[in-house]
């Protein structure tokens, strides 16, 4: 990995850790399984142990907005155990996913019990708020063949595997998803990378992307 940020689940103790998996049951879920639907009752939330997820809202036409991805040591599904108890998106898995399923009662105790893991858990999310908040700071300041520049770094410092002098991107998203997830188009998203391929800035392939030039990227991402 590159430059991974320590997830939830790695901030904890040893023991920690095996108290929150006595509370919980593990699951596994196939490569494009739905993990919950958005509306359907929530009594629990998701620790990712292993793999990554997509966060999307579905419309009524079909249309799909990515909200977000999480992946290894993140906590996934906690905002509807806060609100109207039902499901506010629905997840899937981007891969072979492998979680663990704690109700909301159990996982409230189990920080209410553990000082440094609810400090680990408000970090957490304090980071993810802090990147919501400058994602939408952003879109009213650049271009989407900038968002897609950082969009491309973020992946490749979270989800990115060292192959020499470049960077693996291993995640089956298509240019639509891509595009949804940097807040522009297709179309940019396809003209951004027939573009810098021509430049020999990333390569791409069948559900992964080489990042070959990261100044190249950090230049045009500003």
């Amino acid at each position: 990995m590159v430059g991974p940020g320590q997830g939830f689940l790695e901030s904890l103790t040893p023991d920690e850790r095996s108290t929150l998996w006595s509370l919980g049951h593990g699951r596994k879920y196939p490569r494009g399984a739905t993990i919950c639907v958005e509306g359907e009752p929530a009594t629990h939330l998701f620790v990712l142990v292993d793999g990554w997820v997509k966060v999307v809202s579905v419309t009524a036409d079909g249309h799909e907005t990515i909200l977000g991805l999480r992946g290894d040591g993140e906590v996934v599904g906690e905002a509807a155990g806060e609100a109207a108890g039902r499901r506010n998106a629905t997840m899937q898995a981007l891969d072979d996913v492998h979680a663990l399923s704690v109700s909301y009662e159990s996982f409230a105790s189990f920080l209410d019990a553990h000082s440094g893991a609810s400090r680990a858990y408000r970090h957490m999310m304090a980071r993810r708020w802090s990147n919501a908040d400058a994602m939408l700071r952003r879109r009213a300041v650049t271009s989407g063949a900038q968002r897609l520049a950082l969009l491309l770094l973020d992946l490749a410092e979270r989800h990115g595997s060292q192959a020499g002098n470049v960077i693996e991107i291993a995640l089956p998203l298509s240019q639509e998803q891509l595009g949804s997830l940097a807040g522009t188009s297709r179309a940019t998203v396809a003209r951004a990378f027939t573009d810098w391929r021509q430049r020999g800035f990333i390569r791409t392939g069948q559900r992964h992307i080489t990042l070959i030039d990261l100044p190249a990227l950090r230049t045009i991402a500003g």
